[in-house]
C-alpha cells in the first residue's frame, strides 16, 4: 500500500513539473524593443575621437539636416562587415554619417578606420557604453537614423546590408 501511495505522488510530482515547464515555454521572457517609435535624441557631451576635446550633442546635431548615428567598435566583425554600407552612405550629402565608437581600444579603433576608410564626418568615443544605452542600443552594431527634428525615428540592430541600405533611402527621400 505504502509503495502505491508513493508511486501515486511521484507520478503526480512529475506531471506538476511538466506542467509548469511546458507554461514556461510557451510565455516567452525575451525583450523585443519597440523598433519605429519616435524618440527624441538624447542630449550628451561625449569625447571627439581625433581631437580628443569633449564635444556637445547639441553642436553636433545643429543643422537641419537628417543625421545616421552608426554604433561601432574595432573589435566587432558584423561592423566590418558594413563598413561597404556606410562607405557608400557617406557619399550622400543629404545626411550626417556619426560614428559612435563603443567601448574600443582607441589605437585598435584609429587603425580600424585607417584600414577601411572614414565614412563619418565626425566620430565620439564612448568608453564605458553609456551613451549608446542613453540612445537604446544593446549591442553594436546598432544604427539610428535622426530626422530634422532632432527625433530617433529608425532603428537597426545588426550589420546594415544591401535591403537595409534601400529602406534607409526611402526615409531620407
Amino acid at each position: 500500500m505504502k509503495n502505491k501511495i508513493f508511486l501515486f505522488i511521484i507520478i503526480l510530482f512529475f506531471i506538476f513539473c511538466f506542467i509548469i515547464f511546458y507554461k514556461g515555454l510557451n510565455n516567452s521572457n525575451i525583450y523585443i524593443p519597440k523598433l519605429n517609435n519616435k524618440k527624441d535624441l538624447p542630449i550628451f557631451i561625449a569625447r571627439d575621437f581625433y581631437l580628443e576635446t569633449e564635444v556637445n550633442s547639441e553642436k553636433i546635431f545643429l543643422d537641419n539636416n537628417f543625421y545616421i548615428l552608426n554604433i561601432w567598435a574595432s573589435w566587432c566583425v558584423p561592423c566590418r562587415k558594413e563598413h561597404p554600407i556606410l562607405m557608400e552612405l557617406s557619399r550622400n550629402k543629404s545626411i550626417k554619417l556619426i560614428g559612435l565608437n563603443y567601448r574600443d581600444n582607441l589605437n585598435n579603433a584609429k587603425k580600424f578606420i585607417d584600414e577601411l576608410g572614414n565614412p563619418y564626418s565626425q566620430i565620439l568615443i564612448d568608453e564605458e557604453g553609456t551613451l549608446a544605452v542613453e540612445f537604446g542600443a544593446y549591442g553594436v552594431p546598432e544604427t539610428f537614423i535622426i530626422d530634422k527634428n532632432k527625433k530617433i525615428i529608425k532603428k537597426f540592430i545588426g550589420p546594415l546590408n544591401q535591403k537595409l541600405l534601400k529602406e534607409i533611402k526611402l526615409f531620407l527621400k
